[in-house]
């Protein structure tokens, strides 16, 4: 069983050293939109693809307070490669819940990444053997250095009034990638759209996506939706962390035009820095607060209390939008040192803004955390 106390930190020590390899790849994974061959591989091979990939099937299971140092960490050289790790790797989660003989099958190649992405128009038919699956996916991160693709749909049963879900799971040849990806952030993820027509798909690689896991670790234990959104969170972090950097050191070299006086010299810099830190540093705390709270009583006592699940929603989702909100102080201070894109300071505005806009950013997270502390009931995802 994984634990908080057992892990080596053996995989955070290699994510360091793959820091140079990422930075220097960076400008092709935010032109070309996605991994490229070489990167991939090698991310793959060391492993960080199967972080949240039970022991069991040869995975890490790695200790979650770990996962979210790694993403910082990524993130602070590249936005889309962070992103692509913590999405790939939390969906994983799906093969401690999966049928084993399916997630051997996908899981038994080291390489092997399963994207997935929300339902649009989709539905899944019975048939003998399987089921004839239809329709489009959205969102699904990742999806260019995918191996899989994961669906869930409907059931559409005729004999029953209502069918349930089905996540259905489909060699990536079987599907058609739509590219709709042309948007100001988070370039590199290659967030494409997929589609299937009529696609059939065998039992024995589908599953009911609401079922308990059967591995016992307290990984599989913390809810799904709490492990994106911490781990997008810390990709915020980490994407606001190299702005802040960046804005330090041009102020200590930039005199502004007709100004003799060093950025670093202005009062209102100044200010504006050290309100950036504690923006970006009390967020951050706060966010590694209520993941270690929840780790411990995953560890511990397996289950997480309802106010351990609001405040890792609350400290995830402010997270992101504080940071976000420091990337706009040093974008102010740095005047037009910002704006040229070859510059680090506006790749990370980019990316901090469609962090925002993901689902884990939403403002509405904000008020399920309030509907608990005023004592009522929340609503929301949680």
């Amino acid at each position: 069983m994984a634990s908080a106390e057992n892990n080596s930190g053996s995989y955070l020590t290699a994510a360091r050293k793959l820091v140079p390899r990422i930075a220097a790849a960076s400008d092709d994974i935010d032109r070309e939109r996605e991994l490229p061959d070489e990167l991939f591989a090698e991310l793959a091979d060391k492993g960080f693809f199967r972080l949240f990939v039970p022991r069991s099937l040869g995975g890490g299971e790695i200790d979650y307070l770990e996962h979210l140092s790694i993403v910082q960490t990524f993130a602070e050289v590249d936005g889309s490669t962070a992103w692509c790790i913590n999405q790939n790797n939390v969906f994983a989660t799906v093969s401690a819940k999966m049928p084993e003989r399916l997630a051997r099958e996908i899981w038994g190649a080291q390489r092997a990444v399963v994207a997935n992405g929300p339902p649009t128009n989709a539905f899944a038919v019975p048939v003998s053997g399987g089921y004839r699956l239809t329709g489009r996916w959205n969102f699904s991160s990742g999806c260019r250095h995918a191996t899989w693709m994961a669906a869930v749909a409907p059931v559409k049963d005729p004999s029953r009034n209502k069918g349930g879900d089905r996540m259905l799971i489909m060699p990536k040849e079987e599907v058609t990638l739509v590219d709709v990806w042309q948007v100001s952030g988070l370039r590199g993820t290659g967030t494409f759209s997929f589609e299937v027509e009529d696609v059939f798909v065998p039992s024995e690689r589908t599953f009911n996506p609401s079922d308990s896991p059967r591995e016992e670790g307290p990984l599989y234990v913390m809810p799904m939706l709490l492990l994106f959104a911490s781990g997008f969170a810390c990709t915020a972090l980490g994407v606001a962390r190299t702005a802040l950097d960046a804005a330090v050191e041009l102020a200590g070299g930039k005199r502004p035009r007709l100004d003799q006086n060093l950025l670093r010299d202005k009062p209102i810099v100044q200010r504006e820095i050290g309100r950036a830190e504690a923006i970006w540093g009390s967020a951050r705390a706060f966010l590694l607060e209520a993941a270690a709270a929840a780790w411990e009583s995953a560890c511990k006592v397996h289950a997480l209390t309802v106010e351990e699940r609001i405040r890792l929603r609350l400290a995830s989702t402010h997270a992101i939008r504080m940071a976000a909100a420091a990337v706009d102080i040093v974008y102010e201070v740095c005047g037009s040192d910002s704006i040229f894109e070859h510059k680090p300071i506006q790749r990370r505005f980019q990316d901090a803004h469609v962090i925002t806009q993901q689902i884990q950013g939403r403002m509405a997270h904000y008020e399920t955390a309030g509907q608990f502390f005023l004592g009522l009931e929340p609503e929301g995802m949680f």
